[in-house]
């Protein structure tokens, strides 16, 4: 028999900030927490055309290749929240594919995020929750364990604590400190104001674009100069 090592449930952001952090792109809250934050290498496995989604993580961390442990985690997780797994970037066999996915989906979770592969691309894609992950590879896993479950993991190079806030779009997967959520969503809120104001100025036409030519020193160049 296997081990999971068991951590206690982190704490989970209130239900009103996680639908203003569902009005915010993923580009805006990385902007907003000093461009320093985000989840690299994950992407949005394509297909229907999903909202945004964002919730508290639900932290797995499994061998490369096995998902006995991430099995317990859909048991374990509640609905709203986004598994995130860390399966150490391995893309040499899938840890999740449809089933999962549909299972995920009765349970109510939000989203699934995957650091390593999945499979089924056309049952993900079409299916009933969004899922992150690095690749794709029709190389089902082991059943094997060990894992933990609800601790400190990574996902894309940012370190994930169970309950922080997970935002994600097409962009990819934003991570937000559950301490610093409140802040980075009303920050983020600022910001998508500010940008609205620039499309409705390129609109009409009067952008001020003076910035760019302040920030440079341009220098003629002459003839003969060096290429």
């Amino acid at each position: 028999m296997s081990t999971c090592r068991l951590h206690p449930p982190g704490p989970r952001p209130d239900p009103a900030l996680l639908a203003r952090a569902r009005a915010l792109p993923t580009s805006i809250l990385s902007d907003s927490m000093e461009r320093a934050q985000g989840a690299t290498g994950l992407h949005w496995v394509p297909g229907a055309a999903w909202p945004r989604v964002a919730g508290p993580a639900f932290t797995v961390r499994t061998r490369p290749g096995d998902n006995l442990v991430v099995h317990r985690a859909l048991d374990l997780a509640g609905p709203g929240d986004v598994l995130v797994v860390d399966g150490g970037g391995a893309l040499d066999r899938a840890v999740l594919g449809e089933i999962m996915a549909r299972y995920a989906a009765a349970r109510g979770l939000a989203a699934l995020v995957v650091d390593g592969a999945v499979r089924d691309r056309e049952g993900l894609g079409e299916g009933p929750v969004p899922v992150f992950a690095r690749g794709i590879n029709h190389l089902g896993p082991y059943k094997d364990g060990p894992g933990e479950l609800r601790g400190t993991v990574q996902a894309g190079g940012a370190v994930v604590h169970d309950g922080d806030l997970i935002v994600g779009d097409a962009d990819g997967v934003v991570v937000v400190p559950h301490e610093r959520a409140a802040e980075v969503v009303a920050a983020g809120e600022e910001r998508l104001a500010a940008e609205e104001e620039m499309f409705r100025q390129i609109a009409a036409g009067t952008l001020d674009r003076s910035w760019v030519t302040a920030a440079l020193a341009e220098t003629p160049a002459g003839e003969g100069s060096a290429r």
